[in-house]
């Protein structure tokens, strides 16, 4: 089956780099419009350029996603330059520093809270109606093997990804109805580059240290992203509400 995306206007957060960058490549190959929302203005240009080198279409719009007046700017420019918003993929995120609860502080939950969980509730509350009036949408987030388990982040990253499957899921009910899918990725250990500011002495990465040998081989963010473009595509469009582990088994261990 096609993918259907040729032509779609596509948000993808995070786009700068990683998982999100390799979606955001992807979707320009599919034909897809991309906007690329990222909080550091240079990585975001820079992937903006790699598309339209690539002869694809896409725009950058930068700034903290977890403040509404950045998200309503990444959606006002996306209905202005593409038409409206097809697919949203809520892929920005922080980790947290493995802390256990007891170790957990204000600033730390907040922040991870607000960058993971928070920012994609923005976003989707704001793309909602356009989707909702254009009868159809894709929301795909990029929750994490944190998100199904208790024993792969500490206690702010865990909550949040869990979050995330939670909010995914209440939106496939809520909306099934009115042709909006919305479904989640849960990522393994993946060459992201992101960096985990913690403190090996800490209790938190002492108690997860045992599990951390089930991880398995470490992804490509592009295999993530071939995830990611499945679940907006027509081939996916009789899946809603699913959380799809992309982890080598992981999950199954």
């Amino acid at each position: 089956m096609a993918s259907g995306l040729d032509g779609r206007g596509i948000i993808v957060t995070g786009a700068g780099s990683g998982i999100g960058r390799a979606a955001a490549l992807a979707f320009a190959r599919e034909g897809a419009r991309v906007l690329v929302a990222d909080l550091n203005a240079e990585a975001a240009g820079s992937a903006v350029a790699e598309i339209e080198e690539a002869g694809g279409t896409a725009v950058a719009v930068t700034g903290d996603l977890g403040e509404q007046s950045v998200v309503d700017e990444v959606v006002a420019t996306a209905v202005e330059r593409f038409g409206g918003v097809d697919v949203l993929v809520n892929n920005a995120g922080i980790m947290d520093r493995m802390s256990a609860l007891a170790d957990v502080s204000d600033t730390e939950w907040e922040r991870v809270i607000r960058v993971n969980l928070t920012a994609p509730f923005l976003l989707t509350r704001a793309v909602l109606p356009h989707m909702l009036a254009a009868g159809r949408g894709a929301i795909v987030n990029t929750a994490s093997e944190a998100g199904l388990r208790g024993s792969a982040a500490g206690a702010a990253y865990t909550a949040s990804k869990h979050g995330v499957v939670g909010l995914t899921k209440n939106l496939a009910v809520m909306y099934r109805n009115q042709g909006i899918r919305a479904n989640a990725i849960a990522p393994g250990g993946t060459r992201t580059g992101i960096q985990v500011d913690l403190e090996d002495s800490a209790h938190g990465p002492a108690a997860l240290g045992p599990y951390f040998g089930n991880v398995g081989q470490v992804s490509e963010p592009e295999e993530q992203a071939a995830a990611i473009v499945f679940l907006a595509s027509d081939a996916a469009s009789n899946i809603n509400g699913a959380i799809l582990p992309v982890d080598n088994g992981w999950a199954a261990v």
